[in-house]
């Protein structure tokens, strides 16, 4: 019998690739954090001898999800200001709120709440987008959670930088500091058209063909805004960032609820990828992004909550269920983005926008063993006819039971391994009192 570290047996497994397959009571044997193998649970039992062993009779297992898009530090800006349109809730409240509170404290104590809620929820992998990139990822690597880190650039100063050179040359400081952390990654993070000119564009395009990173950007997310850019430059966004050369296969472009027929068709041909916030286009009347549309012309999609400020969870399972539902009303046919889609963008789709699709994303041998149990054996889940089905539509993150992360068991029966939750709790209650006192 092989020595290995773990083994998980489980009623199912969905691993995602390939497509539309489903494992019954079968196992994922790890070792040295990877995938070794997925097999019977009989074969398993008698082929391994695990340091440590998992019986989950009740439990699907499916990859760690990928939310695509956040802000993490705003978690401590949840319900700040709700219930208003995007630009007015940017520059009359959050913008100010920012100003005056966000430093490394903040941005470290907001990243601890935020991680803890999105392993609490199935996500093993974030991309992110905020000040303080070293902070997010020094609390990233030290919880063992995956995170794409956002090298932020905007053209107005912040506590982090005071020009556009400053983020840029900060940021490639980070780069450098992290580049042989395994769980951290990094993309050019400008924070959209509106706010960032075309002399950094230029450099980050640049830098990103050198260095070969995502470029992560908010783009095409209201109508108010397209038509802002018309009027200014003469130039929807999307033509803007074609003609400084943005559009390729590492533009990572968050939001597209606005688009016209040839702009999907020009995206289509430059390769690059779309995400997906449902939640938070809903909430703040933003638009409906054609995701259906969207696959159809052959465009990865992957799927985001955006920040807590603006959702106000960091919840994928409950993102995939608002992004199949919603997909179907804007198609206008309930085929639209089925369960497995759901499930593909919110693993894979994500792992490929951050060209990360060779190590995580789905559940095969020799991929990081990033994984997540969803205890479907419940009042809420029961019958079980179909498990994929009933992990995108009757599911939630309070089902998830434990999550692996290049093979460290991160959350054991709910219980945080690495994280002090009362800690987090404690922390977050001071900001509260601060940020409501001075509001």
């Amino acid at each position: 019998m092989q020595e290995i570290e773990t083994l998980i047996h489980a009623r199912w497994i969905i691993p995602v690739e390939p497509p539309d397959t489903l494992y019954e009571n079968h196992a994922i044997a790890i070792h040295d954090g990877r995938i070794l193998n997925i097999l019977p649970s009989e074969k398993a039992t008698a082929s391994y001898r695990a340091q440590s062993t998992h019986h989950l009779s009740g439990h699907a297992l499916i990859p760690g999800l990928v939310n695509a898009h956040t802000h993490a530090a705003m978690s401590l800006l949840r319900g700040l200001a709700d219930d208003l349109p995007l630009m007015e809730w940017l520059n009359e409240h959050i913008w100010p709120a920012e100003s005056r509170w966000v430093s490394s404290e903040f941005v470290h104590d907001g990243v601890q709440l935020a991680v803890a809620e999105m392993l609490r929820s199935g996500t093993t992998c974030f991309n992110d987008m905020y000040f303080f990139p070293d902070i997010t990822a020094h609390v990233a690597s030290t919880a063992g959670i995956r995170a794409v880190v956002g090298l932020i650039v905007i053209d107005f100063p912040t506590a982090w930088a005071a020009d556009a050179d400053e983020y840029l040359h900060k940021g490639i400081t980070v780069r450098d500091q992290f580049r042989s952390n395994p769980l951290i990654h990094c993309a050019f993070a400008p924070h959209a058209p509106y706010t960032v000119s075309n002399g950094p564009l230029e450099q980050i395009r640049t830098w990103a063909d050198e260095l070969d990173i995502p470029v992560h950007i908010h783009l095409h997310e209201t109508a108010s805004e397209v038509m802002d850019a018309e009027e200014k430059e003469g130039l929807r966004p999307l033509q803007r960032l074609d003609k400084l050369g943005l559009l390729s296969p590492r533009l990572v472009a968050v939001h597209m609820t606005q688009l016209e027929d040839q702009e999907m068709e020009r995206f289509a041909t430059c390769g690059g990828h779309v995400v997906h916030c449902p939640e938070s286009n809903l909430k703040l009347a933003s638009g409906f992004c054609p995701v259906q549309r969207l696959l159809d012309a052959g465009i990865n999609v992957a799927l985001g909550t955006d920040g807590a400020a603006s959702n106000n969870d960091l919840d994928m399972l409950g993102e995939m269920r608002s992004a199949a539902l919603l997909a179907k009303a804007v198609a206008g046919r309930p085929g639209a983005v089925p369960a497995g889609t759901a499930l593909h963008m919110a693993t894979l789709g994500g792992a490929k926008a951050l060209g990360l699709e060779e190590q995580i994303g789905s559940l095969k041998p020799g991929k990081a063993a990033d994984i997540v149990a969803v205890n479907l054996d419940s009042v809420e889940t029961r019958p079980i006819y179909h498990p994929l089905s009933q992990l995108v539509y009757a599911a939630g993150r309070e089902h998830v039971t434990d999550v692996w992360v290049a093979g460290r068991h991160l959350l054991k029966e709910r219980v945080l391994t690495t994280l002090d939750e009362q800690a987090i709790l404690d922390k977050t209650a001071q900001w509260q009192s601060r940020i409501c006192i001075n509001a």
